[in-house]
């Protein structure tokens, strides 16, 4: 391996996330340098922050050293993938362990979007304030460079159960009905923010019994302003008297007014006309960035559509994946169909896997999306959304007011899955858990250190810190309550995807 080590900084297109998090990114930087500096190896900072793909394109294709990339605060995956994809250097993507400033997360997505186009890569964290002294970063760094690889430890991927004969039944029935009626995913827009390992195309998800149907955004608009005062006041009614509580005017979010959620709830209703009009089972939302300026947040109308209670509803949700993620929209949809054939509640919750803590002697995971959960995980009442919370969508993210669909998440076992891509293979991990609470002022520090607006889930997934961040493919997550493990299974693998359970070897 070349003697020089190039570091570069992915970062968010968006300049507010970027400026925030600078002093923290360079602490760590700075950290990093220090490390190899120990290690006694020369290196060179690629400057600036990397915000488009054509600074991806001109700063990283050009470099032929081994790279590490520092991944601190959210990124998107093209400011790594379109800079090193058809190249073989080394490279080593670095994160923090942080709610505040999720680096990880941009890691797991940028790792995931590198695997599905099977470009080799490692991967290294930290909670440590200095890198330098981390006796286990400075191992796995070493390692890292003296070989260009870090070997990980497997003992977490296992291959799919053998499911139990009423368990392979539910998931023929299921299977069946799919074959039959291929389920319908109504795609608003395509990839958001730069999630590429979320979109599959529909020759990938033809092969998995799925068809897309792209709409482009701005449709969303159009049939807006087809929807009637009447169907608005209606809907704004419903949520009101189903319990949902709105923070309207709170300090520093005086632009969230009544006015601003009965526009998100004209969205939530031209989108349902959409999904009227092509009979559609279940729908990818990408919102961000095209519409931030033009319409609120669609957090509050996915919020809706992931539950049984809400305006104009059938009985049913219709599973909505948020930033248009195919990744999660698949396994939702599954899961849902799974859940109703085991006579469970059918809502299926979008996550991000934020952060995670020791508690109680396991690990727990803080899943936390910005509105993409059901009511039902709040309340696990069908017919009611007491326990949303809706608060401003904090504007250096969402110039637009509009509310948050928020919430605490209950305890009780849960079934959790996501869908990725292999260097073009399909795999569905699937995994068991259970969702915990913490002690109230404990969770209010961890909500508070992370994003206070978004729904929060803490869940033990049955796998450690290190199990995950070696292995999983996603910064998103499906998460189901009641036990639909071994049904999962049994319908990916009918389906045509390759299986991988994911859990710690000690559970």
């Amino acid at each position: 391996m070349s003697d020089r080590i190039a570091i570069f900084r992915p970062g968010d297109y968006r300049a507010a996330p970027n400026t925030m998090a600078e002093p923290y990114v360079e602490q760590a930087n700075r950290q990093l340098e220090a490390a190899l500096d120990r290690l006694g190896r020369k290196h060179f900072r690629v400057e600036g922050f990397i915000t488009r793909p054509d600074e991806a394109r001109a700063k990283l294709r050009i470099i032929d050293d081994p790279m590490i990339g520092l991944y601190t605060h959210w990124v998107y995956a093209p400011h790594t993938v379109d800079g090193l994809i058809g190249k073989s250097n080394p490279l080593l993507m670095a994160s923090n362990f942080s709610g505040r400033f999720p680096g990880l997360v941009g890691l797991l997505n940028t790792g995931a979007s590198l695997q599905a186009e099977g470009r080799q890569h490692s991967r290294m964290w930290t909670d440590a304030e200095g890198w330098a002294a981390d006796h286990r970063i400075l191992e796995r760094l070493e390692e890292w460079l003296r070989t260009g690889k870090l070997v990980t430890d497997d003992r977490a991927v296992r291959p799919a159960p053998a499911p139990s004969a009423p368990a392979q039944a539910r998931a023929a029935v299921v299977h069946q009905a799919m074959a039959v009626n291929m389920p319908l995913l109504l795609m608003l827009g395509d990839t958001s923010m730069g999630m590429t390992n979320g979109y599959f195309g529909a020759r990938t998800l033809h092969k998995v019994g799925f068809l897309e149907h792209k709409v482009d955004q701005a449709w969303i608009i159009d049939y807006g302003l087809r929807v009637s005062e009447a169907r608005i006041n209606d809907a704004f009614a419903f949520v009101q008297d189903r319990g949902v509580s709105f923070h309207w005017g709170a300090a520093g979010a005086e632009d969230f007014t009544p006015a601003a959620t009965r526009e998100q709830l004209r969205d939530y209703l031209a989108v349902l006309d959409l999904a009227r009009e092509f009979k559609a089972d279940c729908i990818g939302w990408q919102y961000q960035l095209g519409m931030i300026h033009r319409r609120p947040p669609s957090d509050f109308a996915e919020g809706l559509f992931n539950s049984t209670c809400r305006p104009e509803g059938d009985g049913d949700t219709i599973v909505d994946a948020t930033e248009a993620d195919q990744g999660n929209a698949l396994p939702m949809e599954m899961m849902k169909r799974l859940l109703k054939a085991k006579g469970l509640h059918q809502s299926v919750a979008f996550h991000d896997v934020r952060w995670g803590l020791a508690h109680e002697g396991r690990f727990v995971w803080v899943l936390l999306n910005s509105g993409s959960a059901g009511a039902y995980a709040f309340n696990h009442d069908p017919q009611s959304l007491a326990g949303v919370h809706s608060h401003r969508q904090p504007a250096q993210y969402f110039p637009t007011p509009g509310g948050s669909f928020a919430g605490e998440s209950l305890p009780g076992p849960i079934t959790w899955a996501r869908a990725w891509l292999d260097n073009g293979e399909p795999v569905m991990d699937i995994g068991r858990g259970e969702v915990v609470r913490l002690p109230k002022a404990q969770l209010e520090a961890v909500w508070r250190g992370t994003t206070p607006e978004w729904p929060i889930m803490i869940a033990d997934l049955r796998l450690s810190r290190d199990g995950l961040m070696q292995h999983y493919m996603s910064n998103h997550i499906a998460v189901a309550y009641g036990d639909i493990f071994e049904e999962m299974a049994a319908l990916s693998e009918l389906m045509g995807f390759r299986v991988r359970w994911l859990e710690d070897a000690a559970s």
